[in-house]
């Protein structure tokens, strides 16, 4: 899935989506061809939907718990990402204070 279909449909939308096909699927020659047309009618592609199904049928069949541990695993990412660049700061601003330190102990 694109970050812009992320951002462009809500979680709820998404799951309304994937309802959609799962309801009218009978209705339909095949699944493609009923992702196709409920892709149409929410305004996305047919392959973006068909994303969400399979991201659907894979959470329901553990639980959930993909999902959950994929978007805790790119929270922790972000977490160690922000600390790297919090603990660069602090070594470069710890390094400019003993050098200016040292500079001030050796000026008369």
């Amino acid at each position: 899935m694109t970050n812009e279909s992320a951002m462009k449909f809500s979680p709820e939308m998404r799951a309304r989506a994937v309802r959609m096909v799962l309801d009218h699927e009978g209705d339909h020659p095949s699944r493609w061809a009923a992702i196709s047309s409920v892709a149409a009618k929410i305004g996305c592609t047919a392959e973006t939907l068909r994303l969400w199904l399979k991201r659907a049928e894979r959470d329901s069949a553990d639980g959930g718990r993909a999902s959950d541990v994929e978007a805790r695993m790119k929270a922790l990412e972000r977490e160690n990402r922000e600390l790297r660049q919090a603990n660069e700061i602090l070594r470069k601003a710890s390094a400019y204070f003993a050098l200016a330190e040292l500079d001030r102990r050796h000026k008369p």
